[in-house]
């Protein structure tokens, strides 16, 4: 079995997207993942399975269809992906409350890539790494034009955004 941290996109404590974190761990572990943990409210999420990436995603997407309603999307890759990706973040010198990972689907096309990146993006600075988006924001993530919706839109990909911190303490907790 290989630990997976799996990602959801939009899931927010309250309102259209809750998905609670304990009943959702009861009904992943019905599905047949083993040791699930969750980190905050927001849609983290770390199991043991020996599903690959794409029926991983499958899986965690139809229980909550199922069981929350939820169309949420879901982004796995296993816990040494994320670990790999803190150490090769550009911006690690940097305060890591003003640094955010945002996970791709999969690598942006060139073209819409280039496109995205020619105007600049000041006062805030963006760096792509595969699937990776690495981003350092001025002041704060609500502030950033920079924002997920921007990076989707633009690039035609589903992507998920989580701070630096969270990334670290999901790569800790899936030891």
């Amino acid at each position: 079995m290989a630990t997976r941290i799996v990602l959801l996109r939009g899931v927010m404590p309250t309102g259209r997207n809750k998905v609670p974190m304990a009943p959702l761990r009861e009904a992943l572990e019905q599905a047949g993942l083993r040791n699930v943990r969750t980190l905050i409210q927001s849609g983290n999420v770390i199991a043991d399975t020996r599903l690959g990436q794409a029926r991983l995603e499958t899986l965690v997407h139809d229980v909550i269809a199922e069981e929350f309603g939820g169309d949420i999307a879901v982004l796995a890759r296993p816990a040494g992906y994320f670990r790999q990706a803190l150490q090769r973040n550009p911006f690690r010198r940097e305060d890591p409350g003003r640094t955010y990972l945002t996970l791709l689907s999969s690598a942006p096309d060139r073209g819409l890539l280039d496109a995205f990146l020619a105007p600049g993006h000041a006062p805030d600075r963006i760096e792509f790494i595969g699937d990776q988006a690495w981003l350092l924001v001025a002041s704060r993530f609500g502030d950033s034009k920079l924002n997920n919706n921007l990076i989707e839109r633009r690039l035609k990909l589903t992507a998920t955004t989580r701070i630096h911190n969270t990334i670290a303490r999901l790569v800790e907790m899936a030891g």
